[in-house]
């Protein structure tokens, strides 16, 4: 019964620290974005919001099969979508090409991946991950 509780207890801290670790994250990235907005002017603020707010709007992509579905699934025809945008490898890879590459810098497209590794970190801080074939979240 102890190992039982102790490991349920293990399992939480982990995922609280991850959590957290994640909200670290998101703060961070929003600061970044914030600091490029202002030092780029208006166009790195709007790419930077509009990249805050894109990896959501993937839920449209089916939305016409949203009524058929239950409480909490994404319809499986969006899944791909929502998944690939929600990967922070993504725009972890597109940052070391902006870092690495001299044709690719413009400072617009750095505050817009800021803006989107800000979204992915708050949803993993606040317990939303990528989604199973089937919309529902993973474990």
């Amino acid at each position: 019964m102890s190992t039982v509780t102790s490991t349920t207890t293990h399992r939480s801290v982990r995922s609280l620290a991850r959590r957290t670790a994640w909200l670290a994250n998101a703060l961070f990235w929003s600061a970044f974005a914030v600091l490029e907005a202002v030092n780029h002017g208006w166009l790195a603020g709007t790419l930077a919001l509009a990249f805050f707010v894109l990896p959501d709007l993937t839920f449209l992509v089916a939305l016409d099969d949203a009524p058929r579905m239950a409480k909490g699934q994404l319809p499986p025809r969006a899944v791909p979508y929502y998944n690939a945008m929600h990967r922070a490898l993504v725009p972890l890879a597109l940052l070391l090409a902006y870092a690495f590459q001299p044709f690719f810098a413009w400072a617009p497209a750095f505050a817009a991946l800021c803006g989107w590794l800000a979204h992915i970190s708050y949803d993993r801080a606040f317990g939303y991950g990528l989604r199973t074939k089937e919309g529902f979240q993973r474990d």
